[in-house]
């Protein structure tokens, strides 16, 4: 099984529109692939009435990537299969969601006042009806020619965390969510931890304490993560007792990496199931007639 356990659509920063996902993660050959959009499951309806109507059969595992903050340091956990619907969490969400304009547009002003001729309309116009956030002013500034990618935005000078153009929104405490979303019935994994080049990560001491605190795991296979920091993690989960993940992070054609990049053990996936209660893995039934 070709497991892929973080990806993005069009209802946050992606570029793929929910069913456009399931298409292409059923052409890239994955059996299952997780949706986990920022702060969001609008696409998830979307998604599920795509998968009839596949070439192959693809389940999809529903989820979100939560914005959370930690002694200053941004971080961000993918919370899988929980009940969209129980109230407490779903008013958190709302909350991260709604502070996302407000946000964009500091850091568009803070552009602005750094000589980039970036307008509000422009990414407003990027982000469609998406969850706004940071990919998409981003792309403004590939369009006006300011970074090469969108990665090369990520970076001090321009958004990266603490950057000279960054903007803090309302996150969510990570021990507060890990309770919410364990309150939802759905499992907790701790997306990119060593991401150093997004900016400061957090020590071991946190991760510890984190899965003190009820986290399911760690996603140790991620494109930003290298060679001795996968071998790290995994030696630090199995110390921990934590789940180890691999995803490909996928955004469509606002990055470079494909789908399928990065993938989840089998035993892993099925652990991940086993603990949910929130809701279950939606298998698609695809292919020849």
């Amino acid at each position: 099984m070709r497991i892929d356990l973080h990806t993005h659509s069009t209802a946050s920063d992606g570029t793929d529109t929910p069913a456009e996902l399931v298409r292409n993660a059923a052409a890239a050959g994955l059996d299952v692939v997780a949706l986990t959009d920022h702060d969001s499951t609008r696409g998830h309806a979307e998604a599920i009435a795509a998968l009839p109507g596949l070439d192959r059969p693809l389940t999809l595992v529903t989820g979100a990537e939560l914005s959370c903050r930690l002694d200053s340091v941004g971080l961000h956990l993918l919370a899988y299969l929980f009940d969209p619907d129980e109230p407490a969490f779903l008013r958190e969400r709302e909350l991260v969601r709604d502070d996302r304009v407000p946000r964009a547009r500091t850091m568009v002003a803070r552009l602005q006042e750094m000589g980039v001729p970036i307008t509000w309309e422009q990414v407003a116009r990027i982000a469609g009806d998406a969850s706004l956030g940071r990919p998409h002013i981003a792309t403004a500034l590939v369009e006006l020619g300011v970074v090469e990618t969108v990665s090369d935005a990520f970076t001090p000078q321009w958004l990266a965390n603490g950057g000279r153009a960054y903007a803090e929104k309302h996150e969510l405490d990570p021990f507060a969510a890990i309770r919410l979303v364990k309150a939802a019935g759905g499992v907790t994994v701790f997306a990119h931890p060593q991401a150093v080049k997004r900016g400061e990560v957090l020590p071991e001491s946190a991760v510890a304490r984190l899965a003190a605190a009820g986290l399911d795991g760690i996603e140790v296979d991620h494109m930003d993560h290298d060679g001795p920091t996968r071998a790290r993690l995994r030696g630090l989960a199995a110390e921990l007792g934590l789940l180890t993940t691999g995803s490909s992070d996928y955004h469509g054609t606002r990055k470079t990496v494909e789908l399928g990049a990065c993938t989840t053990d089998p035993e892993i996936y099925g652990e991940i199931t086993r603990r949910a209660s929130g809701a279950f893995p939606v298998p698609g039934t695809g292919g020849p007639a």
